[in-house]
């Protein structure tokens, strides 16, 4: 992977116009349970506020003397996560000029956001509090629809990376798939994701060059994990993760050439996709859907229980975004894709108390994940009799955002082009190990936060994107990143230790330069300094950036025991019959560490043999 990226737009602009007669009466079909004050007044204008959602977002809001009569938001949120409630949630309050707006589901940061910002603007134009409450309880008035059942060959429940790695399988199977999904949009974590994707090829010059091969994939991800995880589905992992590559190539999906370290990663062996964060799969996934009928999307449906029948599971009940029931029959098998419980803080607390790894797992701690991931999917398997497995694994990184746990605005490109200092401007952690030994070292230092460390040789210009479609540029601008040109400029403009952070370069520079160090090694044990196309050789080319990070919950390793063919087990050892999972709705394939770059492998492998043997399963 070359360090200049496709620019893509760097922002998108939302324009909500509606004319002033629209705004004053209700749309067709539409009702609002209590109707605008009409005392309430605005000061003529345009007002804006700067929020944050998953990124910064700027809201601009237009009214009248007495309505809202425009809606404007600047954003960069992520395509088929944010994006759709940038739209939803803007129009909804144009549509019954109130902020009873409920938030889109898998989007409640981005939901929250454009509320906030809304209120702040609409403030600004001369609201008090007490309007602004009034204006909550204005909503739009819903029906309940009709009951529901349908049937296919196939249902996948759950429209992330893994149940639409099955659902497109099945269907490449010749089977009729029904997915449901409780947002509205496909995605789940994976879209989230900065799409990085371990997988080796064992014959490329590649991968003899990285002295990499699959056995080494294997032993990594195998002792990586405490040797926690079966060692058969570690096998079936790491054996069919480059077929999975050329799988999604075959579907027209693009990645850059050469692989690269992902943090955690322990080896160059991530493939980067083109498209930004992991928009590249379901853009992917939606291509195959447009171009081969036989999917149905059935979405703001909520799985609620597994159907069985003469021991065996055929279905699932469920309820509609209006709280219609939706009942859905396989002819064949069902997929389990749901996700883990990353944004369940309860479930997450009560599987921590099973190792007490982590100080805490409460609200204190972000997570990066999306509002959806609940587990839900864990909780309807356990009711089937599904056993579960290493709960107590919870995998967090040391790269959150301070505001909102995500993984967007990190500044970083690889391993071996960054270091982390912390608040005292001093390295504190191996920055290419374990994921758990770095977070935890994080947690062990003043303030629990750090600062990401690099120069501009990921950056030469500036406008470069990050792994989540972000350019340097744009992150300095909005303070999520720091720019100088100088160390000593750098340490001053975040507040730590001039002489220590150029103290602490120079030494780290040592040995990516290979300096006479007589034999020493690194005092944190890292071995990883410059990558393979020799980009990366120490922080020495200014500008210089840093940005600063927290721990933030990642990946539920814990989940439904599955073996090999992603037959769900139950927990007297035997197979469920007609249940199949996939994704981390899963436990036992990654240990108590998940490696960088393994998780989107896993939904691709696993959601691949779910997809072809739930199409093949016959009652």
């Amino acid at each position: 992977m070359g360090k200049n990226h496709l620019r893509r737009s760097k922002k998108t602009i939302l324009v909500l116009a509606l004319a002033l007669t629209m705004a004053t009466s209700s749309f067709v079909g539409c009702s609002s349970k209590n109707t605008p004050d009409k005392s309430l007044t605005y000061k003529p204008g345009t007002y804006s506020a700067t929020v944050n959602g998953m990124h910064e977002m700027t809201i601009s809001v237009t009214v009248s003397e007495s309505e809202i009569t425009d809606i404007k938001i600047d954003h960069t949120e992520t395509p088929g996560i944010g994006e759709p409630a940038v739209k939803t949630i803007s129009e909804e309050i144009l549509e019954i000029q109130g902020l009873g707006v409920d938030t889109i589901s898998g989007a409640t940061l981005t939901s929250n956001a454009i509320v906030e910002g809304v209120i702040n603007s609409l403030k600004q134009a001369g609201l008090s509090d007490s309007d602004i409450e009034a204006l909550r309880e204005i909503k739009k008035e819903v029906s309940k629809e009709d009951d529901q059942e349908l049937t296919a060959d196939v249902v996948v429940i759950g429209a992330g990376g893994a149940g639409m790695a099955a659902a497109v399988t099945a269907h490449q199977a010749g089977k009729s798939v029904v997915v449901i999904e409780k947002t509205g949009q496909m995605g789940g974590n994976t879209i989230l994701s900065g799409g990085a994707l371990n997988a080796v090829d064992d014959g490329s010059e590649t991968a003899a060059a990285n002295n990499d091969s699959v056995q080494h994939h294997y032993d990594q991800t195998f002792n990586g994990g405490d040797q926690e995880g079966n060692p058969v589905l570690v096998e079936t992992l790491t054996e069919n993760a480059w077929d999975g590559v050329e799988w999604l190539k075959s579907l027209g999906m693009e990645f850059y050439d050469e692989p690269f370290t992902v943090t955690g990663g322990m080896w160059p062996r991530a493939h980067k996709p083109v498209e930004p964060e992991g928009t590249g799969f379901f853009k992917t996934y939606q291509e195959y859907m447009d171009k081969n009928q036989g999917i149905t999307m059935v979405y703001h449906t909520t799985a609620d229980e597994l159907i069985v029948e003469d021991s065996t599971v055929t279905g699932v009940n469920c309820t509609g975004k209006t709280g219609n029931k939706i009942t859905v029959k396989a002819n064949n098998g069902v997929v389990l894709a749901t996700g883990g419980f990353g944004q369940n803080v309860e479930m997450r607390e009560e599987a921590n108390k099973i190792l007490n790894k982590w100080p805490s797992l409460g609200d204190n701690i972000l997570s990066t994940n999306t509002s959806s991931i609940t587990g839900d999917g864990i909780k309807m398997a356990e009711e089937v009799g599904a056993n579960l497995v290493q709960m107590g694994n919870i995998q967090l990184l040391p790269l959150g955002d301070p505001n909102t746990g995500s993984l967007s605005g990190n500044i970083e490109h690889s391993v071996e082009s960054r270091i982390f200092v912390n608040i005292e401007g001093n390295r504190f952690v191996n920055e290419a190990g374990r994921r758990d030994e770095m977070t935890l070292g994080l947690f062990a230092q003043p303030e629990n936060k750090m600062y990401i460390v690099m120069d501009s040789d990921s950056y030469p210009t500036g406008d470069e994107l990050n792994n989540f479609g972000e350019t340097i540029n744009d992150l300095v601008a909005a303070g999520r990143a720091v720019k100088a040109d100088t160390l000593e400029e750098l340490a001053e403009k975040i507040g730590v230790p001039a002489k220590n952070l150029v103290a602490t370069v120079e030494e780290y520079n040592r040995y990516c330069q290979g300096g006479d160090l007589e034999g020493q090694t690194d005092e944190f044990g890292r071995s990883l300094f410059v990558d393979t196309n020799k980009v990366h050789n120490g922080i020495n080319n200014g500008p210089f950036y840093a940005a600063v990070r927290i721990p933030t919950v990642h990946h539920t390793m814990g989940g439904v025991e599955i073996n090999e063919a992603t037959e769900v087990i139950d927990t007297n050892g035997n197979v469920i019959s007609g249940l199949y999972a996939a994704g981390e709705v899963t436990g036992g394939i990654h240990g108590s560490n998940r490696l960088g770059g393994n998780a989107l492998t896993d939904t691709v492998v696993f959601g691949r043999i779910a997809g072809t043997n739930a199409a093949s399963f016959t009652k």
